[in-house]
């Protein structure tokens, strides 16, 4: 196997340092939007969660707490009659105001006290609960942390618990996220998708696109198994490595024997050994780029069709599809859709083959599919 110097993302046990500053290595993870591993400890699960500024958050505590104080002074204002005043004797709405404030922030300086006992009721179960929320906003910080920890173990558990038969992306650089978005253009819950990178960075990234994401090095048992593996049904492997997505798979594998797992290499001559270590497909993004770069040198057509076939969304689509009612007992070429190969049971047979003829519902179809208005094309 092809191995250049062994990158922290395939060490085992230990902080693992990155790519040393202004290394190939470095410029390649940047390239391809990885960054540097972390150590054991930063490993976690990590949520989608809405985005809120800064001063989104100070200005929405401001206005609870403007609101509880206008609450405040309304109360007492409305019941100004059962209240005293030692300088005047009666209550304005300044003297109100002033009252909620000082009774708010402070236990108060008796300057004007409740003394009917409508008022004194209202101070009990009215003022007093304002009070207490008043000060719970102005230490909503600590109480919000504890909250956010509490939130973060439920839907931790409760994730576990109902997560079964998803897709777990290794790496979500430029490959990874271009896998993420096809998957989820084929109808793929966004929930049933998890991202395992050893970036906080990238997994804050791929939280904030809507994707559950785990930081650590997915060479590791505790990483994947935290990232469910073990009941996965598809695993996609993007490393930025040949050798670190060798040991990914083989650790893969092991936790898991039922997963398809579908890896990328960048060397052809290391994709082998990815089939040995258990990947299900390999797929050579080199060699693929170098083809498809000598296709549109050679034919400039062919490569424009090329690119809309890989290109998911819009144009033309190679998608794989049952067979329908209507279509059982048709020929190939009778289709709407341009039928590229047929695969009945464990074989995958030609369209001009003749035994593909007539179509079964057991069959699934590989197909071309107009997805979308077809691009210009020039």
């Amino acid at each position: 196997m092809k191995l250049p110097r062994h990158d922290a993302a395939a060490g085992r046990g230990g902080p693992r340092p990155g790519p040393e500053p202004g290394s190939l290595a470095e410029a390649e993870a940047a390239a391809d939007g990885g960054t540097p591993a972390v150590s054991g400890s930063a490993y976690r699960v990590a949520f989608p969660r809405p985005a809120a500024g800064p001063l989104l958050q100070v200005s929405r505590r401001l206005l609870l707490a403007l609101l509880v104080l206008v609450i405040t002074v309304l109360v007492v204002y409305l019941d100004r009659g059962g209240y005293h005043d030692n300088a005047n004797g009666s209550v304005s709405f300044l003297d109100s105001l002033y009252y909620s404030t000082v009774t708010l922030s402070t236990t108060g300086y008796g300057d004007i006290v409740p003394y009917s006992t409508g008022a004194r009721l209202a101070n009990t179960f009215l003022v007093t609960p304002l009070r207490v929320i008043f000060l719970i906003i102005l230490v909503g910080t600590t109480l919000e942390v504890l909250t956010e920890r509490t939130r973060e173990q439920f839907r931790l558990k409760r994730w576990r618990r109902t997560l079964r038969d998803h897709v777990v992306i290794v790496g979500y650089g430029t490959k990874g996220r271009s896998a993420a978005q096809t998957l989820i253009g084929r109808g793929i819950p966004q929930s049933r998708i998890v991202i395992v990178d050893p970036s906080p960075k990238v997994v804050q990234a791929a939280t904030d696109e809507g994707y559950v994401g785990v930081v650590g090095d997915a060479t590791r048992n505790d990483v994947l198994i935290r990232a469910e593996v073990r009941d996965a049904k598809e695993i996609v492997i993007a490393a930025q490595r040949d050798d670190t997505a060798v040991l990914v798979t083989l650790t893969a594998r092991q936790l898991n024997r039922r997963a398809h797992i579908v890896a990328s290499v960048r060397e052809e001559e290391n994709a082998p050994l990815l089939r040995q270590s258990g990947a299900n497909a390999v797929i050579t993004s080199s060699s693929a780029a170098g083809r498809l770069l000598g296709l549109s040198m050679l034919s400039p057509s062919v490569g424009v069709v090329m690119d809309d076939l890989i290109t998911y969304g819009s144009g033309l689509d190679l998608i794989e599809r049952p067979v329908t009612k209507d279509e059982a007992g048709r020929a190939p070429r009778d289709l709407h859709d341009l039928v590229v190969s047929v695969k009945r049971g464990h074989r995958l047979l030609d369209h001009d083959d003749p035994e593909v003829t007539p179509l079964q519902l057991t069959d699934r179809l590989i197909a071309i599919h107009r997805a979308g208005p077809a691009a210009p094309r020039t």
